[in-house]
């Protein structure tokens, strides 16, 4: 019994089609000889009409446009508060103006032919029809796709494909497609199985940017949620939806997903060997959101860099400095390193300035003077201390000062209230009578004998 399932196997397997050299060149014959057919049917008279007629409502179309264009961006001009994506769609049938007046035109001359005359005299304005409407609906679709490469994958590949099912050669060239393939082992991969997989990870991307970035907008007006936990949560929704989009567009495909668990391996180990100081950033920045250490706005200082944190990455920090400068910290840095951060409790900030004055000058006089110009300056607080100034030292040629002053905002700098202040001691020193000492030398000439 089993010899005869086996030879009937092998019988099965040798009556088979198999997709060979052969197959392949006759797919392409006929598909020339439908072209052929196509062009040669062009020459019929009724057809050389239709054609005429198409390249008429052409020019009709762009003379609209032309007319009506610029009353378009005229009536935009006068729309206020508007949504973006309003005034991108509004540009974008701008842009397509065009075509939307031949779609409308043409639409209109193909119902008015069937009424008046045989479908076969509109057989070829029926096709142009579907083929401009067909392009229409897939340019303003595509508009959806944010990324402008995925976007011109999907837009092409959809025109051309829908231009293949419209003339009705699509199964012939699906066939040439799968008919050219290699094989490896036992997977076998065709241009038909690409172009599957380009088209649905390109769909499947787009479907998860899309959610991505709805879910971030909602997460971001969430004000019960600290700034730190939204990024994070972000990013955990990203990682989720992209992976997610992955999986199933090779799913649909039809790729066998049990085969990555060794390029998953693989990947690991890679992970481990030559990206150690990426992965360590990105376990950096976990960690960093997590125990909220530093979150976006706060002021901080690493180093010779002063700055607020204008935005958490999955592998650096953002820090901008007073002068416009945006530092790109490593996350490891920030988590290996001594870290000062300006506002990580609360807002207040405490600022020492030294000072000193001349030794005739009577230091309550000074002490009293350094305060009450502290808090003449309207950055400087009262609450949770008030100004003092204190006497830390006699120096070679002053009495020396320190004056302590608390402020709440960091981000609004530290040099330039510093500089305030200073200021401030100088117009109330001069009109106490107070002086700033400088160094004095008596030199003593020496007469020779």
């Amino acid at each position: 019994m089993s010899d005869e399932t086996s030879g009937l196997d092998e019988a099965a397997e040798q009556t088979a089609p198999q997709a060979g050299p052969q197959d392949t060149q006759d797919i392409a014959l006929s598909l020339w000889d439908q072209v052929l057919d196509f062009v040669h049917g062009l020459m019929r008279p009724w057809n050389a009409y239709q054609v005429a007629i198409v390249i008429g409502l052409i020019g009709v179309a762009f003379l609209l446009s032309r007319v009506f264009g610029p009353m378009l961006l005229s009536w935009m001009r006068t729309r206020e508060g508007w949504p973006k994506w309003r005034y991108r769609y509004l540009l974008l049938l701008h842009k397509r103006m065009a075509l939307i007046f031949f779609v409308a035109l043409i639409w209109a001359t193909v119902l008015i032919m069937r009424e008046v005359t045989w479908p076969s005299r509109s057989y070829i304005l029926a096709i142009v029809a579907n083929l401009a409407l067909a392009w229409l609906l897939i340019a303003l679709v595509a508009r959806l796709v944010q990324n402008n490469l995925v976007r011109a994958i999907i837009r092409y590949g959809a025109w051309i494909w829908v231009t293949l099912v419209v003339l009705g050669v699509s199964d012939e060239t699906r066939q040439l497609l799968d008919s050219a393939a290699l094989t490896v082992g036992t997977i076998r991969v065709s241009l038909w199985t690409i172009v599957q997989a380009v088209v649905m990870l390109g769909l499947t991307f787009a479907v998860a940017r899309f959610l991505s970035g709805t879910s971030s907008a909602s997460i971001k007006r969430n004000e019960d949620i600290s700034p730190s936990m939204q990024v994070l949560m972000i990013k955990f929704l990203q990682v989720l939806l992209y992976g997610a989009a992955f999986f199933i567009g090779l799913r649909i495909v039809g790729v066998d997903l049990t085969g990555l668990a060794v390029l998953s391996g693989a990947i690991g180990v890679g992970l481990g060997f030559g990206l150690q100081k990426v992965v360590s950033n990105l376990v950096s920045g976990v960690i960093i959101l997590l125990d909220k250490s530093i979150k976006p706005g706060d002021v901080i200082s690493l180093g010779d860099t002063f700055g607020w944190i204008n935005s958490l990455g999955a592998r650096y920090v953002s820090v901008v400095t007073r002068d416009g400068k945006e530092y790109l910290i490593p996350n490891e840095d920030l988590i290996t390193g001594q870290v000062v951060n300006w506002s990580h409790s609360n807002d207040f900030v405490r600022l020492d300035i030294f000072f000193g004055t001349a030794y005739g000058d009577d230091p309550h006089v000074v002490r009293k003077a350094a305060i009450e110009a502290a808090t003449s300056v309207d950055r400087v607080l009262n609450d949770p201390k008030a100004p003092v100034c204190h006497i830390v030292g006699f120096g070679d040629s002053s009495v020396d000062y320190i004056l302590r002053f608390w402020i709440s905002d960091p981000t609004g700098g530290l040099t330039n209230i510093r500089g305030a202040v200073y200021l401030a001691l100088w117009d109330a020193f001069k009109d106490a009578g107070i002086n700033f000492p400088f160094p004095q030398r008596e030199v003593r000439m020496l007469h020779e004998d």
